[in-house]
């Protein structure tokens, strides 16, 4: 057990604090502060910015998209909002399956270990634009071909009248 790790007294502790104190395994906070205190000099030496990445202006989108009269309106503010999004959702995706290929973790990881989640997560992030693109594509669609009507039932035909008495069905 890490020297650092001490059991807590429940009061003003999360319930993943006290979850992990029971199992006698650090916490989430545990984790992130002895990855802090351990990167420091790395962090020193790699100086990496801290802010946030600009987020795009979505005013003009959001406005736009309320004003659209129609599908193809509607998807082509959003078909221009993803083409200025793309380049840092491929950047992003790129960084994600670096990680996860890191020392070649990947080649051998088994299944839900850390690279390939971090696969999976680099795959999931371009997959936002094939999921909007799809979505797209059928909107469109049902706008500019949708599917014929379905044809009328038949009228119901007037009774027939009967040939013969009732009776019993002749045997073979």
């Amino acid at each position: 057990m890490n020297e650092d790790f001490a059991l807590y007294n429940n009061a003003d502790r999360t319930s993943e604090q006290i979850s992990a104190a029971r199992l006698g395994i650090p916490a989430r906070d545990d984790l992130l502060r002895w990855a802090d205190r351990d990167t420091a000099a790395f962090l020193t030496r790699h100086p990496l910015p801290v802010e946030p990445l600009t987020a795009p202006d979505l005013a003009p989108y959001l406005a736009a998209l309320a004003e659209a009269g129609n599908p193809a309106e509607a998807h082509a503010v959003t078909d221009r909002l993803l083409d200025t999004v793309e380049p840092v959702l491929s950047a992003v995706s790129d960084y994600l399956l670096a990680a996860a290929q890191w020392r070649g973790q990947l080649r051998s990881a088994p299944r839900n270990s850390p690279p390939r989640l971090l696969r999976d997560a680099a795959s999931h992030s371009l997959a936002v634009m094939a999921t909007t693109d799809a979505a797209a594509l059928s909107a469109l669609r049902s706008f500019y071909s949708p599917p014929p009507a379905p044809p009328a039932p038949p009228a119901p035909s007037p009774p027939r009248p009967a040939t013969g008495p009732p009776g019993p069905h002749p045997r073979r």
